[in-house]
């Protein structure tokens, strides 16, 4: 995880009115319950909505993260691309001790330590970042961080998708700005998944809310998403030019 920073380059990309908004991060998991108890317990959540196959936790700081059931999960084995990781949140907390080892008594395992910040794994195996930021107020959520080939390139398809600028391009990452920033890291060798195959697994998606799925769907295509199988009275399902499924959802 490389996180920008004001006095390194960036290239700013005008919003373009976009698509849709960002509504929820989905995590795939084999176990709804402790998965939605350690996020909610990490990030002082409450859950939103609940149901035999879903949990949605709502952090204080309003991001919407779901917990998808996934009985058959191959989890990744970070930081390999044989089972990549696809995406992680990054989390902002004021002490990078403390908030590691709350982390690992909720469930957490330690990855990798530096003084910026800690890379740990979710109890579904799902990796995630504490990354230090002095005068936060708890755990708030910094963004999502998507590998991809062209950090670049992807950057730009999520800048139209939700109309919000590129705020940082430079050195293999990009960051998306908005109130829910996204972030891109170049990775060699990177893995796509396959979706629905799971020996490929997605690990991590996006639900992109829109006011209508057939003009959503038209744009998301034009821009160079591709129309994945799956589909119901309120949602469909693609992948954005890297591979990484994401659903339009009404």
């Amino acid at each position: 995880m490389t996180e920008p920073t004001s006095a390194e380059p960036s290239a700013e990309q005008p919003p373009t009115g976009g698509v849709g908004t960002l509504d929820t991060v989905v995590l795939d998991v084999p176990d709804l319950t402790a998965e939605a108890d350690f996020w909610k317990a990490l990030t002082s959540g409450t859950v939103s909505s609940e149901s035999d196959d879903w949990i949605t936790v709502v952090t204080p700081d309003r991001w919407g993260i779901g917990f998808q059931l996934a009985p058959d999960l191959v989890a990744p084995q970070w930081p390999g691309q044989e089972h990549p990781q696809q995406v992680h949140l990054d989390l902002y907390v004021p002490d990078l001790a403390a908030a590691s080892a709350r982390a690992v008594e909720l469930g957490a395992s330690v990855l990798r330590e530096n003084e910026q910040w800690v890379t740990l794994a979710d109890p579904a195996g799902h990796p995630f970042d504490v990354c230090l930021k002095e005068g936060t107020e708890g755990v708030t959520v910094m963004g999502a961080t998507f590998d991809c080939p062209d950090a670049s390139g992807l950057a730009g398809f999520w800048a139209q998708v939700l109309g919000v600028p590129v705020t940082y391009d430079a050195d293999g990452v990009a960051m998306l700005g908005g109130s829910r920033p996204l972030l891109f890291q170049s990775v060699e060798g990177y893995n796509a998944p396959r979706w629905p195959d799971p020996a490929y697994p997605q690990q991590l998606h996006l639900d992109i809310e829109v006011p209508d799925l057939d003009a959503g769907e038209a744009a998301v295509l034009a821009l160079g998403a591709t129309r994945l199988p799956g589909e119901g009275s309120g949602f469909r399902v693609f992948a954005d030019p890297a591979g990484h499924p994401f659903c339009l959802v009404r």
